[in-house]
């Protein structure tokens, strides 16, 4: 099996998955359907277009930056100005910094990967007022989802990785492999992306716990302890 990396940054990015009418929320972790509907538009997917090579695909996601969530109300008039339109809510990710692993065969993401770097319609993270802040594909490398988001290079913001410690512990979600205690089931498997008929099944994950390696890191006695915490070995009268 291959993999291809995604590195998804920007100043806003949303996920949504269970959202309807005037309350547009986001997940904490870009959603299977998001990233299959990403794939699609860079491949020249019409919505219409079946999805037949892109459903078989693994999916995993690291969450190296977790970002905040933040709230947009937003309010709206006809063109004209005499009619008003539904008051909206919606939620967005800011400044936060993903690690998709999408896993299949070598061929299929070699062509995948191209896509991303020559799009046939534009990429957002989400939706459309969140544009990517930098190339997405890290390319194909072998090996499983699994491993390579275990492997990889931690990818938060340099003034990140230059406060932390010389690893770091990152949240991992992804797809449930057979015989694995499933954490929780999520609606993001599409199915269909027609306007006339959208279509998503519930999607098994597994969510565990991974330490990679900070190579930009200090050890702890150096770190800059959190704002209104003291280091446990701190004694301020010590030199009294």
């Amino acid at each position: 099996m291959s993999v291809l990396l995604l590195r998804l940054a920007g100043p806003l990015q949303s996920w949504g998955a269970t959202s309807r009418f005037t309350h547009r929320h986001t997940q904490v972790t870009p959603t299977k359907s998001g990233i299959i509907g990403m794939l699609a538009a860079a491949s020249g997917l019409r919505r219409t277009d079946p999805l037949t090579e892109l459903l078989s695909l693994d999916f995993g996601v690291r969450i190296d930056q977790p970002g905040q969530v933040l709230r947009d109300f937003q309010v709206a008039r006809t063109l004209d100005g005499r009619d008003s339109m539904p008051l909206t809510n919606r939620y967005y990710l800011s400044d936060a910094v993903f690690l998709v692993a999408i896993g299949g065969d070598q061929a299929l993401l070699e062509g995948l990967h191209e896509s991303v770097r020559r799009p046939h319609f534009p990429l957002y993270l989400g939706r459309r007022a969140c544009p990517p802040v930098a190339p997405i594909s890290l390319g194909v490398h072998p090996g499983t989802v699994d491993k390579a988001l275990r492997d990889w290079p931690w990818q938060a913001a340099q003034r990140l990785r230059e406060r932390g410690e010389l690893t770091v512990p990152l949240e991992v979600v992804s797809d449930a492999p057979p015989g694995a205690d499933v954490t929780e089931t999520l609606p993001d498997q599409p199915i269909s992306f027609d306007p006339a008929h959208r279509q998503y099944g519930w999607r098994a994950v597994v969510r565990t716990r991974i330490v990679v390696p900070n190579p930009d890191g200090r050890p702890p006695a150096l770190v800059a302890p959190s704002r209104g915490h003291t280091p446990a070995d701190h004694d301020p009268l010590a030199s009294l």
